[in-house]
């Protein structure tokens, strides 16, 4: 098992890199004379896939935001259903402290959200945009640290970072749905009949469930549900253990999860950072950068996650519902919540959705995620570079 988390934090720990040096190339391009036609063309290139009369045809950007970001969400499904059925969430007390820290994480920053924007209706739409947390980044910085951070915490943070994703996934399906087509969603749910009877049947060819999920995937974008959450859907469909024509149990479940890891890593998450973090600062005056909603975006991330996680973290493990990590004190764990201020790509996905991929704030909203994912990155990683090491049982 350690083996297989081990193995996560490094894919996560160099995708995250990554993810730097390709949010730099984007502003960079939006930012020049020379390349910001260039960027915004190759951001809205036409793409249309079509059978017949049949057809999808969208900018390049939206087929980045409504498809690859599916197939992340899938991979996101299938680690919550691992965790959960056999992993590092699947006993109460393994679950209880990550479960917890990931819901005042969400709670905290959508209430300081909601103090500086509750009198704009328009602008509480994006109250959901500082309560994500970025793994890939999250785990890079912790990473970097090496040995200075016990496993446990690693292990604490990836676990809140997949509950965090679980939880922004709830959000979109409850808040950011538009009107409802009958048609597309009865063709979903008939899709979704199909792969659990697949399930049931001990059907092991990937392809069918890709198969079936594709029709799954553009039901639901039909339907006006946002598309990502067929990814997470058909992830709970695939079986996490099956058994061949000989009888050998293996596991589907696993099989893709591994495959995938690499793809999200190391193209889909660097080319959705592409296409969303071009933020173009010519527009961007003291004013709107200063804005509720900016400041609301940017205290949400930096103060809002690290007092919800920490502060609901002290309160479980006070309450004995929960324990610090193997290892780890109270300093050290302060460190981590900090770090989940990192919100960046999962702040940006849910910012496109909240304002509709407009740019009404002239990238103000866009700058506040990275200017809120950079101090909590930078701030954390500094802070726990400087403390003790050796466990305490008190916040002395």
């Amino acid at each position: 098992m350690f083996s297989i988390i081990e193995e996560f934090i490094k894919k996560e720990s160099s995708s995250g890199i990554i993810l730097i040096v390709i949010t730099l190339l984007a502003l960079v391009l939006q930012n020049s004379a020379l390349t910001t036609d260039t960027y915004s063309h190759f951001l809205h290139i036409p793409v249309q896939i079509s059978i017949g009369d049949f057809g999808i045809a969208k900018p390049l950007f939206l087929w980045v935001n409504d498809g690859l970001m599916a197939i992340f969400f899938f991979l996101i499904g299938l680690e919550v259903k691992r965790e959960v059925l056999e992993g590092e969430l699947s006993t109460k007390s393994q679950i209880a402290l990550p479960a917890i820290a990931a819901l005042g994480g969400m709670i905290m920053p959508a209430l300081l959200f909601t103090f500086f924007n509750h009198k704009d209706a328009f602008s509480m739409n994006g109250w959901a945009i500082p309560t994500a947390t970025d793994i890939a980044f999250a785990l890079g910085i912790l990473s970097l640290l090496g040995k200075r951070i016990p496993s446990s915490l690693k292990i604490f943070l990836m676990a809140l970072a997949i509950i965090d994703d679980l939880g922004a996934i709830v959000i979109i399906a409850l808040f950011y749905t538009s009107d409802l087509s009958l048609i597309s969603i009865l063709v979903a749910f008939a899709s979704i009949v199909i792969l659990g009877f697949m399930n049931k049947m001990n059907v092991i060819k990937k392809a069918a469930y890709i198969l079936v999920g594709i029709v799954l995937w553009i039901s639901v974008l039909k339907s006006g549900v946002h598309a990502t959450i067929a990814g997470v859907v058909l992830a709970f469909c695939i079986p996490l253990y099956s058994k061949n024509e000989t009888g050998k149990r293996f596991s589907i479940l696993k099989e893709m999860e591994h495959d995938l890891h690499y793809w999200v890593a190391f193209l889909i998450l660097p080319l959705f950072a592409f296409v969303n973090a071009g933020v173009d600062f010519k527009d961007i005056s003291a004013s709107a950068l200063f804005s509720d909603v900016s400041v609301g975006i940017m205290l949400g991330l930096f103060l809002g996650k690290q007092v919800g996680v920490f502060g609901f973290s002290v309160l479980a493990i006070k309450l004995g519902f929960a324990s610090l990590p193997t290892g780890s004190n109270f300093k050290q764990l302060y460190g981590v919540a900090i770090l989940t201020g990192i919100g960046f790509t999962m702040s940006l996905f849910v910012n496109t959705l909240a304002f509709n991929d407009t740019d009404v704030f002239h990238y103000a909203d866009k700058l506040a995620i990275l200017l809120g994912s950079f101090f909590s990155g930078v701030i954390g990683y500094f802070y726990l570079r400087n403390i003790p090491q050796k466990p305490y049982d008190t916040l002395s």
